[in-house]
């Protein structure tokens, strides 16, 4: 993708003539693939490359791919130092996760670091990219340990898998496997000199054959394996760059991505400005840009990227400064439409950083969830982009719209006049329905001929619904009804409901009911009870 046609472009020598100088690159920035076209002019000093070059004296791919990404972000001064994860997704149009091997712990932690392992494997096998380095300060900065490893280099993994120790016949018998991580450092040389480096007695735990399909050589090439606890011991960050397939045609898994486009605006009216900083920022933090989306299987892992507009002040300057930026995930109810006002269940949150990228992996429970990106401080302005993979399509737009439009039918069929939000927090002492003593209750909340159905919560007489519901209503007289029913193969069973009022001044706030049954029979107690929060106001922007 980054060469597109590279046997076109090639130097052809039985076709001199139809080589012109001009090279087409692509590389992926805000959501597109960009084209990048530069001469076959490099720098030099005295006849040398003075920037990236290969080992072979008459390749110049790596000097020309280094050019036109230094003409995208301004000059070749704007490449020094900069953000590794950034230019994974330059170059491969994926999703960067950051990781700091420190702060996790994974040395102490096996259980945690296996898991790492597992993780970095499977991005690897499906093609992604991964980088790793030591932390270091300025005054340290290339600074070579006693192992072997530099500090500040963007070492290269080149190979993750799981080595066979042992030989012949013993070594499937025994199936010891190690894990093990292959880097290569940027200089081409300078290698890890500790275990299983090069030359370590350790090599002599396998097999000739296995060390051959790794690919083992004996060479001053900058090329080397660590196991994996080695690895999580000396480096202090690795960078997973996973490449997203969104094919249907795809033996691994397909993943459904939503992508939206944004921007921090700033506006003096609260309704309308959208740049409100982060959550510290309590009295702005909701007057930002607020992005709605379903999880609609029982738990799902979902994949968030945000990923702000590249700033470029000057062709001098190269890239400006990164705003600091991040997002918030909150739970909300089930049919929500409208922005949020107050702030509600906060489940997930990313780092704030200056980073162009900021990515987090999380699992969900199902339900709908709001996204609200930020930067740091508020009253900072800018574009962004969203993007959101899940399991199965998550639906996810944008809330643009504080409360219900008034349309030319509001006359005839009446403006809502109330906004209430109904939680069902849980239920307790359910009639048993089954022969193991359970049942398998959902939720379901009526208002106005509206509804919203909780998932079922399986084999339980006690469930914890943590459901909501938000209802306008244009007639605060008519009740809001919260039914349970026990769902079954056939025809699901009415387990009990309770009536609310939701008169706004009803500060109450949790009630607990006995069930009741339905029509006439309302007085009469069925088994159980249910535990409902309700919030009223007769301001729609409350809420």
């Amino acid at each position: 993708q980054v060469i597109p046609d590279w046997k076109a472009q090639e130097w052809n020598p039985e076709k001199p003539e139809s080589y012109v100088g001009i090279f087409h690159f692509q590389f992926w920035r805000f959501g597109q693939w960009l084209d990048v076209v530069i001469d076959d002019r490099l720098p030099t000093l005295h006849n040398q490359l003075i920037y990236c070059h290969s080992n072979s004296r008459n390749e110049f791919w790596c000097a020309l791919v280094e050019k036109a990404y230094a003409k995208l972000s301004g000059c070749y001064e704007a490449l020094d130092g900069g953000n590794t994860a950034d230019a994974l997704v330059d170059f491969t149009g994926g999703v960067s996760e950051p990781i700091d091997l420190t702060e996790g712990d994974y040395i102490a932690d096996e259980a945690k670091r296996n898991l790492l392992f597992e993780r970095v494997l499977k991005v690897h096998n499906r093609g992604g990219l991964i980088s790793c380095s030591i932390k270091v300060s300025k005054a340290d900065m290339e600074a070579r340990l006693g192992c072997g490893l530099v500090k500040g280099h963007a070492y290269a993994v080149t190979d993750v898998r799981k080595v066979r120790l042992g030989h012949g016949l013993l070594s499937f018998f025994k199936s010891e496997k190690l894990d093990m991580i292959r880097m290569r450092n940027p200089w081409g040389e300078r290698e890890w000199n500790g275990p299983w480096s090069d030359t370590s007695e350790e090599w002599q735990k396998v097999s000739k054959s296995e060390r051959e399909k790794m690919g083992m050589t004996v060479e001053d090439d900058g090329e080397f394996w660590m196991t994996f606890e080695d690895f999580c011991k000396y480096f202090t960050d690795i960078i997973k760059c996973r490449l997203i397939n969104t094919s249907y045609l795809s033996i691994h898994k397909t993943w459904e991505e939503a992508v939206l486009h944004g921007a921090w605006t700033r506006n003096n009216d609260p309704l309308k400005n959208r740049c409100g900083g982060c959550i510290n920022h309590k009295d702005t933090f909701l007057q930002n840009p607020q992005y709605v989306f379903d999880v609609k299987k029982a738990e799902d892992e979902v994949l968030i990227s945000i990923q702000q507009k590249p700033k470029r002040t000057s062709r001098k300057e190269g890239k400006g400064e990164n705003l600091a930026i991040g997002f918030d995930i909150h739970k909300v109810e089930l049919n929500r439409n409208y922005r949020m006002h107050t702030l509600q269940q906060k489940v997930a949150s990313s780092i704030y950083i200056n980073s162009r990228s900021v990515f987090l992996r999380t699992d969900l429970k199902e339900g709908r969830y709001v996204i609200i990106p930020t930067t740091f401080d508020p009253g900072h302005v800018g574009e962004f982009l969203l993007r959101i993979f899940t399991d199965v399509p998550s639906d996810c737009r944008e809330l643009t719209l504080d409360e219900p439009p008034h349309t030319c039918w509001s006359g005839m069929c009446g403006y809502p006049q109330v906004v209430s939000q109904i939680h069902v927090l849980a239920a307790a002492g359910l009639k048993n329905q089954d022969s193991q003593g359970g049942a398998d209750p959902y939720v379901i909340i009526k208002c106005e001929g509206q509804k919203v159905r909780s998932p079922v919560k399986k084999n339980t007489v006690s469930p914890e619904f943590d459901v909501k519901g938000l209802f306008y209503r244009k007639k605060p007289g008519q009740p809001i009804i919260v039914q349970i029913w026990n769902h079954n193969l056939i025809s699901d069973e009415f387990l009990g409901q309770v009536v609310l009022t939701g008169d706004p001044s009803d500060r109450q706030t949790v009630h607990t009911l006995h069930l009741q049954d339905k029509g006439n029979k309302r007085s009469n107690d069925l088994s159980g009870t249910i535990a409902v929060r309700l919030l009223s106001s007769n301001i729609l922007t409350n809420v």
